[in-house]
């Protein structure tokens, strides 16, 4: 059966391998579009996964990024966030990819990311996985929630204990208005005492989203709180 890309709708050509004589994981951009997506490696700071090489020496405080030392100096957001992985790098590519994903409706997009995400999850612990939730208002907008749709299609059935309320856009946002914001979570009557949790979103950018919503899980009992994302931005 002849696959189509996702992105460009060219024919993708199967890729042979030992692996794939046994099992065969569908293909789902075609080699070139493949080749677009940069994976995040070499390295990393320690807490949100932001290449370490790409950055000026100023910009660095032993293995973590200025910004994650910003976060560990204050004491209300200290420890909140363990840890943040994330599988891509956030290049044009992505971002024009992404933006037809979340903005147009193009549902299907998803599936392009589910084997990655679905292996990376195989190697990780956790109680519960939160995919960070859109409010009512963004979630008519959309149609769809994107983080939910990127689990759901990676075949990893999600804990819905979180829900927003609705506020501005992020984006629109300096740094410290986000961080002088009220909070925009609530917890659903659910005991997480003791839980190691992972919250996943589609992008990490200044991590004030998903640091609020571990603030929110800690101060509720969680043991710990970490997050997945598909890009870094």
């Amino acid at each position: 059966m002849v696959a189509n890309c996702l992105n460009c709708s060219s024919e993708v050509e199967e890729v042979w391998s030992w692996r794939g004589l046994f099992y065969r994981e569908p293909q789902f951009l075609c080699q070139e579009c493949e080749s677009q997506l940069e994976k995040i490696e070499g390295e990393l700071c320690r807490g949100c996964s932001r290449s370490l090489e790409a950055l000026p020496s100023n910009l660095v405080k032993e293995d973590i990024c200025l910004d994650c030392h910003r976060w560990d100096q204050d004491p209300e957001w200290k420890g909140v966030l363990h840890k943040n992985d994330s599988l891509y790098h956030y290049n044009d590519f992505l971002k024009e990819y992404l933006a037809r994903y979340k903005y147009r409706g193009d549902y299907a997009l998803a599936q392009a990311f589910s084997h990655s995400i679905k292996s990376y999850l195989a190697k990780m612990e956790y109680d519960h996985i939160i995919p960070i939730p859109l409010s009512d208002e963004r979630l008519y907008e959309r149609g769809f929630n994107q983080s939910t749709a990127l689990l759901e299609e990676s075949e990893v059935r999600p804990s819905h204990i979180l829900t927003r309320l609705h506020s501005e856009k992020q984006s629109k946002k300096t740094r410290a208005e986000r961080l002088r914001q009220e909070q925009v979570f609530q917890l659903a009557e659910c005991d997480v005492k003791g839980k190691s949790i992972l919250l996943f979103d589609d992008i990490y950018t200044t991590g004030t989203t998903l640091r609020q919503a571990a603030k929110l899980l800690k101060d509720a009992g969680a043991d710990e709180v970490s997050s997945l994302t598909l890009a870094r931005g």
